[in-house]
């Protein structure tokens, strides 16, 4: 009977991508070879990274779960039948444990960086999820260690040379937004395509995902969204962030000034002079009355209470509406309406 790869890293089965990789980090920080003395530890290590290198391929784990470790290493079907039988395929593990390792901590040793006070070696008892547990999923790359190392993969036992790897620059683009959007808060869907790194650790693929931003109520504009290191992956970089900088659309009737918003309402110079009346929009929809009888002066504004864009801080809470007079004047006037105006209106 062949090796049984799923009992190799201790799960079942039909586990999920994310099962495959949590077990093979849990299993090679047991056994790998600097932390683990004991007789048989570095083929275990060696046959752990096998069979992560198997169960983290869709096409050798599809071969492998069909016809086991002789129909994957004797020749099993290609791919794409449905059949039995040899094909053309045939698999050996020839990697280098030591370099699967390193990719995917991203450091030949990363026992050192974090528990290298602590007196010797991991106990083999000890839950090894423990350490990401404890310094956080969201620093680097894949198993939770920071991917600030890269490792030569001709070297063996970890003697090759350490090169610090440099983070991409920041990825930036706009995000427009409406002020209804900013109103009421939304989400949006962008869909972004970048390269991702295969399991051995040298070649890349493209891949598309989709990145959901929540606006939230009264985001101002220039609010960045940051996405980290979802850009472009390679064997010598750190991924880029990717930014989203919220923009405001420009809207038909209002303009913004933070959470206020501003309406200009046009009016006459008989209106300007007389006193008014405004039905001016909402946000929601709604038109609120804006009466006036005083005199219009140039750069003369109304504010209607809370109807404007939320606070940030406090979304319950709302800016103004602010009302901005704009005065046409007539462009010709008859001789009869001068004179009128001559007698009623002051000189100065």
């Amino acid at each position: 009977m062949g090796k049984d790869y799923y009992d190799i890293l201790g799960i079942k089965k039909g586990a999920s991508e994310d099962d495959i990789k949590k077990a093979y980090r849990k299993q090679a920080l047991r056994f790998h070879p600097d932390k683990n003395k004991s007789p048989g530890a570095e083929e275990k290590f060696k046959e752990v990274a096998e069979a992560y290198d198997v169960l983290s391929d869709p096409q050798k784990k599809d071969i492998y779960d069909r016809f086991g470790e002789e129909g994957l290493k004797g020749g099993g079907p290609s791919g794409g039948g449905s059949g039995g039988g040899p094909g053309t395929f045939s698999y050996t593990f020839q990697g280098d444990p030591h370099a699967i390792f390193a990719e995917f901590f991203g450091g030949r040793n990363p026992f050192e960086q974090f528990f290298g006070g602590r007196n010797g070696g991991m106990d083999e008892d000890m839950d090894t999820d423990d350490p990401f547990a404890r310094f956080g999923m969201g620093g680097g790359g894949m198993g939770g260690f920071p991917r600030s190392f890269s490792t030569g993969m001709g070297g063996m036992g970890g003697h090759s040379s350490i090169v610090k790897k440099q983070q991409d620059p920041p990825i930036v683009r706009d995000l427009p937004v409406t002020l209804e959007e900013v109103l009421s808060g939304c989400i949006k869907k962008m869909k972004i395509s970048r390269k991702r790194l295969n399991p051995d650790g040298q070649t890349v693929r493209t891949e598309d995902k989709i990145l959901e931003v929540q606006i939230k109520k009264g985001w101002k504009e220039g609010t960045k969204i940051t996405f980290p290191k979802e850009g472009d992956e390679t064997p010598r970089n750190i991924p880029a962030d990717v930014v989203f900088v919220l923009k405001d659309k420009q809207h038909p009737v209002f303009k913004r000034n933070g959470s206020d918003i501003i309406y200009t309402a046009k009016i006459s110079l008989r209106d300007a002079l007389c006193g008014c009346i405004v039905n001016a929009p909402t946000l929601e929809g709604r038109t609120v009355t804006v009466s006036t009888t005083d005199i219009v002066h140039p750069g003369m504004k109304r504010r209607v209470s809370g109807e404007g864009l939320p606070y940030h801080k406090r979304p319950d809470r709302r800016g103004d509406l602010i009302v901005d007079y704009e005065v046409k004047f007539p462009e010709r006037l008859s001789q009869s309406a001068r004179d009128t105006i001559a007698q009623v209106l002051p000189r100065s």
